[in-house]
């Protein structure tokens, strides 16, 4: 809390340096002979509101008053009541005359007069922000009236005014005073102040100073005539001139008329509470009041209804003042999720919601709850963080994304679930750029590392993609490292032909990291294989990765003859046309159905493929009885180019002793793919290139026939693996 100052203060009274607090700019209307001001703390620079109300002397009664108003506000608290920061009470000399000025300190708030014009409201919007308003009005009045047996005196315009989230408050209480009506013996005046009351906003019984009257009415009696006036000055867009003029409803709305007449009774015990206001008027049921009401007891609710209402949200949003939903709603979502009585669809709503904000007001009011959600136990909000993390992941910070966001998503690469292993590598593309190197080493390649020989041939497709997508953010001891040997002794020998085609893919938008004696002795060896793969979209593929490797090396030979090469055999050539762009996702989401054994990899063609009733055969999907099987005879040499298990232990990273026991970085330590045992129509190729060149030899056109093989599995259990050339953009 803030000290209390007591400093007196001598000069022209603008040297206010012992007060906390920088004083602004005043707002044109204010209540009573108060000024409202502009301000912001002197500690941290929050916004606040400074009222000030100035007497040539302490004994003046506009102070007294004023003095009343500022310890009634310090001592109620209430959610529709301003609330009560700091005051204090300062002596200074002006022009040789001395003035007392009070100072009260209040959270941020305009006049409501001022923000009506501010938001501009019209038709059915205006409405139900000024029934959401009322109904807040009401609700104050009610606390002061019924539970506190106080009386306010003075509601009108002037004495509400309104929150940065546009709620509604009630303050002025310098008239405010204890009902005495039980005190029979008392017969002065209850409301010590209040001459301060226009006489066009006093009942008859006030005007006429009848308080043997007032205090045989009921205690609301006062203050439901003032929540008349309220409604009269809200709707005519008028302030009330006299008392006369409460007779004109044409502006007040249908619904609101017949309580607007109850609570302007001519008879004090006739006018209408405003608690029974609150419950039973027509006119506070809209989809504003609600909704704003539904979210304020959530925590009430159970989760059946939490579900239905945060589904219905996002659309419903739409259709209420835009202002509202960005100021109101969105802080109260934005509380619920980040303290747990938000269902996981809320943060659907928060997202579409905060679209419309901008960037800075994004990272201020939206982003600190989505960075708290990452560290939730909730696998229904760690699913919804990761399908959205594109309509936020940029807005995050390479710190915050370092050390409060990815320690919790990493989690999810060893989830039980496959769906969430697949989202949490995908977040990757948004998240690794801001990640640190020692992050990267440490932990990221690790775990992309053991997601390559995943269960499910869908992450080994898109760990390796994803590899070859954030290559460039790899320092280049880690790429000269961990590339190749992912690309080549991983990928390309996947049994799921998508993720070979992955590998290629990879290895040409990286083409540039690869010097030419990895392209002649690591790269092309191992995607030549490829050019008579089973599967016809890995050929094509292959013949496309090395036509773009061998024009790269037949630039370094040029390059070379002519002596333009610089220094080193190193060079870097862009890729292909089509390749130099970022790797698409090769498959669509995993879904939950089925069976584990029904995301197991594809088994390739081999010697087990061509006889159905091998014993070693192990089918990937359960293919249906009446699956046709086509095969024909292939040359000797074809059963070498069947690619080893992906979950070989050769790749680049030691998975045996899990992840955290291995201090490396993931591909480490390893061995060229191995030399396979050429066929004897292979040794004589092989032994013809060996023999020396004393002149350049026209181009050879050697075809080796051999015949096609295919095989039809049924897919019909299996829809997510649907593989076409259309998954790699």
């Amino acid at each position: 809390m803030f000290k209390f100052l007591k400093e007196v203060v001598s000069g022209s009274g603008t040297g206010l340096k012992d007060l906390p607090y920088n004083i602004g700019e005043p707002y044109a209307s204010a209540w009573g002979s108060w000024l409202h001001f502009r301000g912001t703390s002197k500690d941290d620079g929050s916004p606040v509101s400074i009222f000030s109300l100035s007497g040539s002397n302490s004994q003046d009664g506009h102070l007294a008053a004023g003095r009343n108003g500022v310890k009634r506000l310090r001592t109620v608290r209430h959610p529709n009541i301003l609330s009560f920061l700091h005051s204090t009470e300062i002596e200074t000399v002006d022009a040789g005359s001395p003035k007392v000025t009070i100072y009260m300190v209040t959270e941020p708030v305009m006049p409501l007069s001022d923000k009506i014009k501010e938001l501009g409201l019209e038709g059915t919007q205006r409405d139900e922000y000024y029934a959401w308003g009322l109904h807040q009005i009401a609700k104050a009045v009610s606390f002061l009236n019924n539970d506190c047996k106080l009386v306010h005196g003075n509601v009108c315009l002037a004495s509400v005014v309104v929150t940065q989230t546009l709620d509604w408050k009630l303050h002025a209480f310098d008239v405010l005073s204890e009902f005495e009506g039980s005190n029979e013996a008392s017969s002065g005046q209850m409301l010590q102040y209040a001459w301060l009351v226009g006489s066009q906003y006093k009942p008859m019984e006030l005007a006429k100073s009848d308080w043997a009257a007032i205090k045989k009415s009921p205690p609301w009696a006062i203050d439901s005539w003032g929540m008349g006036s309220l409604i009269y000055e809200l709707f005519s867009g008028m302030k009330l001139g006299k008392t006369e003029e409460l007779r004109n409803t044409v502006s007040i709305p249908k619904s609101l008329l017949p309580d607007y007449q109850r609570l302007l009774s001519s008879v004090p015990s006739r006018r209408l509470n405003t608690s029974k206001l609150i419950e039973n008027s027509e006119y506070f049921q809209n989809k504003l009041v609600d909704t704003i009401h539904f979210m304020e007891i959530l925590s009430l609710k159970d989760s059946v209804e939490k579900d239905t209402f945060f589904r219905k949200l996002p659309n419903l949003a739409e259709q209420l003042p835009q202002q509202i939903v960005l100021k109101k709603l969105l802080p109260l979502l934005a509380s619920a999720l980040e303290f747990g009585s938000a269902s996981a669809p809320a943060l659907t709503a928060l997202l579409k919601m905060g679209s419309s904000l901008s960037a800075e007001e994004f990272r201020v009011k939206v982003l600190p709850t989505i960075v708290k959600l990452f560290a939730s136990n909730d696998r229904a909000i760690r699913v919804g963080l990761l399908q959205h993390i594109d309509q936020f992941g940029e807005s995050l910070s390479a710190q915050v994304v370092d050390e409060q966001v990815y320690p919790h998503v990493a989690t999810g690469f060893s989830d039980t679930s496959a769906f969430l292993r697949e989202l949490t590598l995908k977040s990757m593309l948004i998240l690794a750029p801001k990640l640190s190197q020692r992050t990267f080493s440490g932990s990221l390649l690790k775990h992309m590392s053991k997601l390559q020989v995943d269960e499910e041939p869908a992450i080994r497709t898109n760990t390796t993609i994803l590899l070859g997508n954030i290559a460039s953010h790899l320092n280049e001891g880690t790429r000269k490292r961990v590339l190749i040997n992912a690309f080549t002794v991983r990928a390309l020998r996947d049994t799921f032909p998508p993720a070979r085609g992955a590998g290629i893919m990879a290895l040409c938008a990286t083409s540039s990291y690869y010097d030419i004696t990895e392209i002649a002795t690591r790269i092309l060896p191992n995607v030549v294989v490829l050019t008579i793969d089973l599967d016809s979209d890995v050929r094509s593929k292959a013949f496309q990765a090395v036509d773009q490797f061998l024009q790269m090396a037949k630039q370094h030979y040029e390059k070379t003859n002519t002596a333009e090469a610089t220094e080193g055999t190193a060079i870097g050539i862009s890729s292909l046309p089509g390749n130099a762009g970022l790797l698409g996702w090769a498959m669509s989401s995993l879904t939950l159905k089925g069976k584990p054994s029904d995301h197991a990899p594809v088994a390739s063609v081999s010697s087990s493929a061509r006889t159905p009733t091998s014993s070693n055969a192990s089918p990937a999907v359960d293919a249906p009885s009446t699956a046709p099987v086509r095969v024909s005879s292939t040359p000797d040499f074809a059963e070498h180019l069947v690619p080893t298990s992906p979950t070989s232990t050769d790749g680049w990273g030691e998975l045996e002793n899990g992840l955290g026991e291995n201090d490396k970085d993931g591909w480490d330590d390893l061995e060229p793919l191995e030399e396979i045992k050429p066929t004897p129509a292979l040794v004589n190729i092989q032994a013809a290139q060996r023999r020396p060149v004393s002149q350049p030899v026209s181009q050879i056109k050697q075809g080796i026939n051999y015949s096609t093989v295919s095989i039809l599995v049924g897919i019909s259990s299996f829809p997510c693996l649907l593989v076409s050339s259309s998954y790699y953009l």
